[in-house]
């Protein structure tokens, strides 16, 4: 019997990447979580990280304030060292925002809070797979600012077959720890592609060109992203304003390049 575990005879401890499963001869690739990022980081030039609701749509709310983002990956006492240690506001749980400490990963309190010219955002999904890019560029897209990126992605000779991209839709986590893929980041993901077929990137490969085609045939994201799962979840716990930010489709020229360890804003 054929073993079909993805990568099995290849990557080990994620060891060397299989041409396979690195969609290799894609200039834009697609794939899932911390685990798709490592695969697809070691053959991509640039990787790009969907979080919809809500990372990547906060880190371009900060960055278009001026703000530069310092992605972390746990919510606990360290973030509070490593936010000291880089002089960062640190921003707290949705629920947590008071007077004193108003940052969260909510985009809505991140726009009424008063500036800060650094600040420390947790996020256990899109904080790990900007950490798995290696020596990759790394640029934080959502809907918001999905043909900004595609945009820079080409202008910057990336998302070619001799330079690929590897668009990376975070999706959210089962109880149990396992990846739950999430319609939000997947019609993210699709949105740049989509857009970046269209500036002359690609070609894309299967995965990311099915991505590109289920955001290319919802009529209307928004409103499938405000229904779907995640964000009815915002909704019913009282943040529809951050799903209502998150899906500003191309409201932001703002592309959020990662650069010496924070989120800066490009063109």
């Amino acid at each position: 019997m054929t073993n079909h575990t993805p990568g099995a005879a290849t990557y080990g401890a994620y060891g060397a990447v299989d041409d396979c499963f690195a969609q290799a001869g894609g200039g834009a690739r697609f794939d899932w979580g911390p685990i798709g990022a490592r695969r697809m980081a070691a053959g991509a030039a640039c990787l790009v990280v969907v979080d919809v609701l809500s990372f990547t749509t906060s880190v371009t709310v900060a960055a278009e304030a001026g703000t530069r983002v310092f992605p972390y990956a746990w919510r606990d006492a360290s973030a509070v060292a490593y936010a000291e240690e880089r002089d960062a506001a640190l921003a707290v749980g949705r629920r947590a925002a008071t007077p004193a400490s108003p940052w969260s990963l909510s985009p809505a309190t991140l726009r009424a809070a008063p500036f800060a010219p650094r600040l420390v955002l947790p996020s256990p999904n899109g904080s790990s797979i900007a950490a798995a890019a290696g020596g990759a560029t790394v640029i934080a897209a959502c809907l918001r600012n999905a043909s900004a990126v595609a945009r820079h992605l080409v202008r910057h000779g990336y998302g070619t077959a001799d330079r690929p991209v590897a668009v990376i839709a975070s999706g959210e986590r089962w109880p149990d720890g396992s990846l739950r893929p999430a319609l939000e980041d997947l019609l993210g993901a699709g949105a740049v592609l989509s857009a970046l077929r269209r500036a002359g990137g690609g070609p894309l490969s299967p995965e990311a060109a099915a991505s590109a085609a289920c955001f290319e045939a919802t009529p209307h994201p928004a409103t499938a992203v405000a229904d779907c799962a995640s964000g009815r979840e915002l909704r019913a716990g009282g943040f529809s304003e951050d799903v209502a930010i998150a899906t500003e489709t191309d409201a932001s020229g703002i592309v959020p390049v990662l650069v010496d360890g924070a989120f800066t804003a490009g063109e």
